[in-house]
């Protein structure tokens, strides 16, 4: 039997029902901000190579290598802009919190998406202070 654990997105939903899926190619994020999940969520399991498949080629770096020290922690949506399943573009935003070490702190980004071809991809984001 296998053990159910909770998403690490926050919505409740056991990672095999939620994010789980959309990592496996098994389904693709509906909208913006479920994509948005998945990518926190692909960050707080050390998942690079479907954060580099799931950011915009013209954008996303040439190398992604994530610090094996920083450990993300929770997930809050703040506000979503368009991204919905009809839409061409959107914007979700988040506050994500993180801990390294004896350090923790909250990122609070907007982050753009687009749907290309068939699917969402992060754009970029703006980082909030």
């Amino acid at each position: 039997m296998t053990d159910v654990v909770d998403c690490p997105c926050r919505t409740g939903k056991p990672y095999e029902a939620c994010c789980g899926p959309v990592h496996s190619g098994r389904r693709p994020a509906a909208t913006a901000v479920a994509l948005m999940r998945s990518r926190y969520t692909a960050f707080a399991l050390g998942l690079s190579d479907y954060l580099y498949k799931s950011w915009h080629p013209s954008t996303r770096p040439a190398d992604l290598s994530l610090d094996p020290d920083l450990e993300w922690t929770g997930l809050v949506i703040e506000r979503t802009t368009a991204g919905k399943a009809w839409d061409d573009t959107g914007e979700v935003r988040f506050a994500a919190e993180w801990r390294s070490g004896s350090d923790s702190g909250v990122l609070r980004e907007t982050s753009r998406f687009a749907f290309v071809g068939r699917a969402w991809v992060y754009v970029d984001g703006f980082v909030h202070s």
